[in-house]
């Protein structure tokens, strides 16, 4: 194998690791699911109140997502809030438990 040959089958190697490293979470099997993470375990790219990964103030936070495996987000089973209305897991973000500002 050429010199050239020799690089280019590196640069092959090096950009396909590059490109599985980049690939969306659902690729890999799983989703954000918003609604579900504890406090201080969430996701990065939360909403406000937090700033990244781990910074979520509350239990349960609509707004702040975790990594959760594609297709259990909505079945997985959560405490009722104070009022007994049940809470779920949302691929979306949610108006509810969000910090007090």
């Amino acid at each position: 194998m050429t010199v050239d040959k020799k690089t280019l089958t590196l640069a092959a190697v090096v950009a396909a690791g590059l490109a599985q490293m980049t690939l969306p979470a659902h690729a890999a099997g799983q989703e954000k699911c918003f609604g579900v993470a504890l406090a201080g375990e969430n996701g990065c790219a939360a909403g406000p109140g937090t700033t990244c990964a781990g910074t979520s103030k509350v239990d349960y936070q609509g707004n702040a997502w975790t990594l959760v495996p594609e297709g259990t987000c909505a079945e997985i089973e959560l405490p009722a809030m104070q009022d007994g209305t049940p809470r779920m897991g949302s691929l979306t973000e949610l108006d509810r438990d969000l910090p007090q500002a």
